[in-house]
């Protein structure tokens, strides 16, 4: 394939290639960061569940070992996100597995909670910067006819990382006393892995453009332009029109988090941060407890991981349908969708008793709370022009990580004055809130982003 030399923006040259296999080492690449960050943050919920008998752990220093966790996650999304817009994406990425997975391995040695505590805030900051990083990073590479098909496939690695974690949680951490230790051990993967994220992993070439290193970014359109095609670029549908800010518009936008509740992106924060505190109080408020809540209930360590694993297992579906179905719908319409089934779901499962209807109904709660997750990460960094894409993402997801903060110190006293079934009934509420804030998010099927 020849060179192309056609002049064009950056913007119109990323969105007239095919998804070429340049387009799938960047996919891959960062997929496999992200199905490292899932591993970890399901690590926790199984190591919480042996910790809480090992250590005779009460429900309070239970809660707080899954929150500083998530605290470093807040603090880490919103500074990640800062730093991803004014030192580089991929740079950025790979800091952030670096950090987490060194970590990890170091949480593998903790002889008590306070050092737990503190390495599990550590792990977070990490986490917490490379997810809307790295859905910022895709995204701006991705060709605008199928970026939310590929943000939702990058989302799915998310499902490989957490089965990941329940194939250890089942088959490591029961082995031995010190199961618990070496799963912390195999979480110091991504540490190795961030190496391969520096040094094989292309920058944004949306974003030197942005910082005027015009040459590297024609060096990395160009890597993408003469890399072999895998699937032919068809006709741009519909909905594939222009942005209504086009590539070549120069309206300045201001940075830093101050832009964010300009009057131009006001409404568009408000309910982004919304959605992100709704999702991330209800599902980590259920996926982090549902091992230690089976446990609770009577079933035994190794049979409640082994539910863990099958419910698990459904998130891959749900993710692929939520693929597919952003395309077509939308983003809106798939987000809200999937989140009105996530609510659902949550209440049938607080009130499930027989084996059968507590899988059953974790299937169903997986399948749709992972896809609405695939949707919520599609249209988060298309809201934001480049120039503040990746603050936009790291704030709306660092304001959710408060949510995952408070979940978890939630259960148990919410558990104690309902059980499940209000346990659950709580999640399905925020649930159906994110299904509103949904419809106050722009929607950006098939259109460029905004280069700003």
């Amino acid at each position: 394939m020849s060179i192309r030399t056609t002049p064009g923006s950056v913007s119109d040259r990323l969105d007239g290639l095919p998804f070429t296999r340049r387009h799938l080492r960047v996919l891959t690449g960062s997929g496999v960061g992200w199905a490292l960050d899932a591993m970890d943050v399901g690590l926790i919920s199984f190591v919480i569940a042996v910790l809480a008998q090992q250590w005779s752990l009460t429900g309070t220093e239970t809660s707080l070992i899954a929150s500083a966790g998530f605290l470093g996650m807040a603090v880490g999304a919103s500074l990640g996100g800062l730093l991803a817009d004014r030192i580089g994406r991929r740079s950025v990425f790979a800091v952030t597995l670096l950090v987490y997975g060194l970590a990890t391995g170091a949480s593998a040695l903790a002889g008590a909670v306070a050092a737990l505590l503190v390495l599990r805030f550590v792990v977070g900051l990490g986490l917490g910067a490379e997810l809307p990083v790295a859905s910022t990073y895709v995204s701006e590479l991705a060709p605008a006819r199928i970026r939310g098909r590929v943000i939702v496939i990058l989302e799915a690695f998310w499902a490989v990382g957490w089965t990941a974690a329940a194939l250890i949680g089942f088959f490591v951490i029961p082995a031995s006393e010190d199961g618990w230790r070496w799963a912390f051990a195999l979480g110091a993967i991504p540490a190795v892995y961030a190496l391969v994220v520096r040094w094989g992993l292309p920058e944004s070439a949306r974003w030197l453009e942005r910082r005027g290193r015009a040459r590297e970014a024609d060096e990395v359109l160009r890597s993408f332009e003469t890399s072999p095609a895998l699937f032919s670029r068809g006709s741009v549908p519909e909905a594939a029109a222009p942005s209504p800010v086009s590539s070549g518009e120069t309206t300045h936008v201001r940075t830093g988090v101050g832009a964010l509740w300009s009057a131009e992106f006001r409404l568009r924060t408000l309910c982004l941060w919304l959605v992100w505190f709704c999702v991330n109080f209800s599902y980590y408020g259920a996926f982090i407890w549902i091992p230690s809540i089976l446990v609770s209930q009577g079933y035994d360590l190794v049979r409640s991981f082994g539910f863990t694993l099958i419910i698990t297992l459904a998130q891959l579906p749900g993710y692929a349908a939520a693929a597919w179905l952003i395309e077509v719908w939308g983003r809106r319409a798939t987000l809200s969708v999937f989140l009105v089934g996530s609510a659902v779901s949550a209440m049938l499962f607080g009130t499930a008793t027989s084996e059968a209807t507590v899988i059953a109904t974790g299937m169903a709660l997986s399948f749709f709370n992972l896809g609405a997750w695939g949707a919520l990460y599609a249209i988060t960094p298309e809201t934001y022009p480049t120039s503040v894409r990746a603050t936009g993402a790291g704030w709306a997801a660092g304001v959710g990580r408060i949510a995952s903060i408070i979940a978890p110190l939630a259960v148990p006293p919410l558990l104690g004055l309902g059980g499940a079934p209000l346990l659950f009934v709580v999640f399905a509420v925020f649930f159906a809130v994110a299904a509103t804030g949904a419809w106050g998010l722009s929607d950006r099927r098939g259109r460029a982003l905004d280069d700003r």
